[in-house]
């Protein structure tokens, strides 16, 4: 593993500035278009410890940056400390990961290490952060230590503006492509994705639009770009039509997708490609960044962003991850007729409209008080720290109703007190593309006495990463992060959580842990 030590520099650190659906609400009437896989709400005021005082909103650290700078306060990258105490990674908001080894493990195998991302673990739990009033971001950072002396994970937190009523938002204009291959006619697969693209359908307004493409050996357009209203019973037809045929062409599919979009793309809408298959690409391109190059124009042209939703027992996790970070998206995960209510009820609306595009961080440590830290997983989202400020490089896209977590491991100088770190999240505004900061930050007070008596989902997070940091090492007792328990505590501590919030999702992850503990 990388860790990253600090030097004390000769001067005092300079602290970082304030430059820095498919069912489109409609599913369910009790649904929350802020969950993340849904379940307890986590981190209110009046949890188990109180909150962190809310960052400030003015020009000053903890403040926000509109795109000027304020008494010569960021026109030179001279004001943030040394790189050397700096982390900076492109925003995630996939989910994959973590629903593939769930369905792996109950199918009563360990899932592959190479496919375990623990931000996609961490980030598939709902955080009840502060929110924004408008488009952007509003940045907590918390932490607690662990049971290894010195050793604390450290949490920021990032939460986009709560998703707006249905009738507030654009139009959409949505092609689907859609993987039919033969491998596609395995029970929770295209037949899940026949009923899902059958009741959205139902569900989108009249004023937006679908498309459909579908792919085996080769790809054919068959639907273009329709209008919703009126035709409602063709799109049906199209969809009930849809049967599986031969090999996985991904390239083509992905090709013929990005140019039924342009073809149909629709101004003042909101267009988005959207990728239904299992990933196992055999035919034509199959690697990732040669079938991104094939759309690349199209991409960069228009601003048709990728939404990648997985399927199967056997699912290629690495190409559809590949391609849904370099296609501005990202990734979900569905296993069964559940996962497909929260991916096409709960979790696409979030993605059919932007609240941020190329959205990064970049944390900031004190050398005073920090010794080396280790940002948990974003393994392939790391961007060089004298790239935050330079919006031409690539970003992560993020919608409304989102939170986004990383975790640090960090070692503090033994005694050490006073300012941890601060945060910032850079993005620029989906429509004008002007540049945006916000920052937070947390002092070593700050820090909860233990990791299993913080806030709830402080806790989640913690026991989330653990374990997604035992698969990644199934020949080890103990994993790399600080403080790990074997999984056999790990199971207790994710037991007693499930009683104390009463969330489903974190009796999911129980459940899940006890599977890899009798496969372990």
């Amino acid at each position: 593993m990388t860790w990253h030590g600090t030097r004390r520099p000769a001067g005092v650190l300079l602290a970082l500035t304030a430059a820095g659906g498919l069912l489109i609400g409609g599913c369910s009437a009790g649904g929350t278009s802020d969950s993340k896989v849904g379940g307890a709400s986590y981190d209110r005021p009046g949890g188990d410890s109180a909150p962190l005082p809310a960052p400030g909103r003015s020009g000053g650290p903890g403040g926000r940056y509109d795109g000027e700078p304020r008494g010569g306060e960021q026109d030179s990258r001279g004001v943030a400390p040394d790189p050397d105490h700096l982390s900076t990674f492109a925003l995630d908001v996939d989910t994959a990961s973590y629903g593939y080894a769930r369905r792996t493990l109950a199918d009563g195998r360990l899932p592959d290490p190479s496919t375990v991302r623990p931000e996609e673990f961490v980030n598939s739990f709902r955080q009840d952060y502060e929110r924004p009033g408008g488009d952007g971001f509003t940045v907590t950072v918390d932490g607690a230590r662990t049971d290894e002396e010195d050793w604390s994970l450290v949490r920021v937190g990032l939460a986009t503006r709560p998703a707006g009523e249905d009738g507030e938002r654009a139009p959409a204009a949505l092609t689907f492509v859609i993987d039919i291959s033969g491998s596609m006619a395995e029970p929770g697969r295209l037949d899940l994705a026949r009923r899902s693209l059958g009741t959205m359908t139902d569900r989108l307004r009249d004023d937006d639009s679908v498309a459909l493409v579908t792919f085996s050996d080769e790809a054919e357009t068959v639907l273009p770009m329709t209008r919703l209203g009126g035709n409602r019973g063709e799109v049906h037809d199209a969809i009930d039509g849809l049967e599986p045929t031969d090999s996985t062409n991904v390239g083509a599919g992905m090709a013929t997708g990005y140019e039924t979009a342009v073809e149909g793309l629709r101004e003042g809408a909101t267009n988005r490609v959207v990728l239904v298959s299992d990933a196992l690409a055999n035919t034509g391109e199959t690697e990732a960044d040669a079938i991104l190059e094939r759309i690349a124009q199209s991409r960069r042209e228009h601003g048709i962003t990728l939404f990648g939703v997985g399927v199967g027992s056997d699912y290629g996790d690495a190409l559809m991850e590949r391609l849904a970070d370099r296609g501005d998206g990202h990734t979900v995960y569905v296993s069964d007729e559940g996962d497909a209510r929260e991916v096409f009820c709960e979790q696409l609306p979030r993605n059919i409209e932007l609240a941020a595009r190329d959205a990064k961080a970049q944390v900031a440590f004190d050398p005073e008080t920090v010794a080396e830290f280790r940002l948990v997983g974003y393994d392939n989202r790391r961007v060089a720290d004298e790239d935050f400020r330079d919006d031409r490089v690539d970003g992560g896209e993020v919608g409304p109703g989102h939170t986004v977590t990383a975790l640090y491991a960090v070692r503090t100088r033994p005694g050490a007190e006073g300012h941890l770190a601060t945060a910032t999240v850079r993005w620029l505004d989906p429509g004008s593309r002007t540049p945006h900061e916000e920052t937070g930050a947390v002092e070593t007070d700050g820090l909860a006495d233990s990791v299993w008596r913080a806030r709830p989902g402080l806790t989640v997070t913690a026991t989330a990463a653990y374990f997604a940091d035992a698969l990644r090492s199934p020949g080890h007792r103990y994993g790399a992060l600080p403080g790990a328990p074997a999984l056999g505590e790990l199971l207790g501590r994710a037991g007693s959580l499930a009683d104390r919030t009463g969330d489903k999702d974190v009796r999911e992850l129980a459940e899940a842990i006890r599977a890899a503990e009798r496969l372990g």
